[in-house]
């Protein structure tokens, strides 16, 4: 008997909470600054929710536990819960030429007040841009008007760079600057949905 193709990842919620990225080359800091971050935004009273792509092939589970056994039996889904946390597993073979939509993802989150990202550089939604000068890479900034400002560790390097325009340029050592950056934009961001 054919195995059934595994439904569609849920339809986006509307609207859909705030969503913005952090992006940048391998070794800029996103992860590192994510971790700061998160702490900052909830001690300010936000619900925070995280997505992160990766290029590499997700497996959180393992071979010869129960959830794993399952899935391998063809379970599109499969959950894994207790008592402190729980893992929804999607099996997305069906469309493994494609990875799901960042909307997809969002659609599968529980409430929050913001979604931050990490990766997704590629798609159109609001972003910041994580920029480590001695890397040696170029930045994303001046070719992704999705890009609402640079953090970087070299501030004033940065801001004499051509091709950033008006955007803000904000120093990676300095949490609470970008702190209120992302909060300032996501007050903006809720008034214009009322």
């Amino acid at each position: 008997m054919p195995m059934p193709k595994p439904r569609p990842i849920a339809q986006p919620l509307s609207p859909p909470p705030p969503i913005l990225g952090l992006v940048g080359w391998s070794g800029a800091g996103k992860t590192s600054l994510l971790e700061k971050l998160i702490p900052f935004l909830r001690q300010r009273g936000l619900i925070v929710a995280a997505i992160k792509h990766t290029h590499h092939t997700v497996d959180l589970d393992q071979p010869g536990k129960d959830s794993y056994r399952l899935r391998q039996a063809g379970a599109s889904e499969v959950i894994l819960a207790g008592r402190e946390r729980f893992a929804l597993l999607h099996e997305n073979r069906a469309a493994a030429t494609e990875p799901p939509s960042l909307t997809s993802l969002v659609a599968r989150l529980a409430a929050a007040d913001l979604v931050l990202v990490e990766g997704f550089r590629h798609e159109n939604f609001p972003k910041l841009e994580i920029h480590r000068p001695e890397l040696g890479k170029k930045l994303f900034a001046p070719e992704d008007d999705a890009i609402l400002a640079v953090v970087t560790d070299q501030p004033d390097r940065l801001r004499a760079m051509p091709g950033l325009g008006q955007r803000p340029v904000l120093d990676l050592n300095d949490l609470a600057a970008v702190g209120e950056f992302i909060l300032t934009w996501r007050g903006r961001v809720e008034k214009e949905r009322l």
